[in-house]
């Protein structure tokens, strides 16, 4: 196609173009109609992002920190009103980290330095299961016995039984169950069989398991 032919096929669009905007200036030829003015049209992603999205796994049980009563649920709970959780705080009385465990109980479970203790999270958290799991074996009959009961205005459950046992001993949770609410101890900051139990009940310790023979080892 030569120029001239070019300039008589572009001249006379151009020209009817002209006229249909003029008669038509609502119409879908309005070019204004389309103006992207104001419009916020950047969407490009930088390449290191793009790369991190990609990438991402899609992840659908997170952790949270809201655990529920879970068996997570009540350690934590019970950490948090022991030591706000701080594995490596000793007290005033001498009690020792996270669960705030005190020397003769650690004996029993098989630890003999508490200054090893204190700076192991890790046999912290053993020590906690197997405390748990010896305080469960003795109080196994007491549990079977007043579970789902009311004593002293509190509904007993098993998680409450072994909470008030890691607070006072399992013989001073036995003198509360069976005083139905008589005998109800309180430690050196006041704070009481009666109240650990209400607490914390309604956990699930399930996972626990009794053991007479219950030792934290590494």
């Amino acid at each position: 196609m030569n120029i001239n032919s070019v300039k008589n096929f572009v001249l006379p669009f151009a020209i009817c173009l002209l006229i249909a905007l003029a008669l038509y200036p609502d119409s879908s030829l309005n070019p204004e109609a389309y103006s992207t003015e104001g419009l916020e049209l950047n969407y490009n992603i930088s390449e290191d992002l793009s790369l991190v999205v990609q990438e991402q796994p899609i992840i659908h049980n997170m952790f949270t920190p809201y655990l529920g009563k879970s068996f997570e649920g009540f350690k934590e709970a019970l950490a948090f009103k022991e030591s706000r959780g701080d594995y490596f705080t000793v007290n005033t009385l001498g009690y020792l980290g996270k669960y705030q465990f005190g020397s003769e109980t650690l004996k029993v479970i098989g630890i003999y330095s508490p200054n090893k203790f204190l700076y192991n999270p890790e046999l912290q958290e053993k020590a906690f299961m197997a405390n748990a799991e010896r305080n469960k074996w003795v109080l196994r009959k007491d549990i079977k016995r007043f579970e789902g009961k009311l004593i002293g205005g509190v509904k007993v459950t098993e998680s409450g039984i072994l909470a008030a046992a890691h607070l006072a001993g399992p013989g001073s949770v036995k003198k509360f169950l069976r005083s139905y609410g008589g005998n109800n101890f309180a430690d050196a900051y006041g704070s009481t069989v009666k109240h650990y139990m209400k607490k914390f009940s309604g956990y699930d310790t399930s996972m626990v398991v009794p053991d007479k023979k219950a030792k934290a080892t590494l």
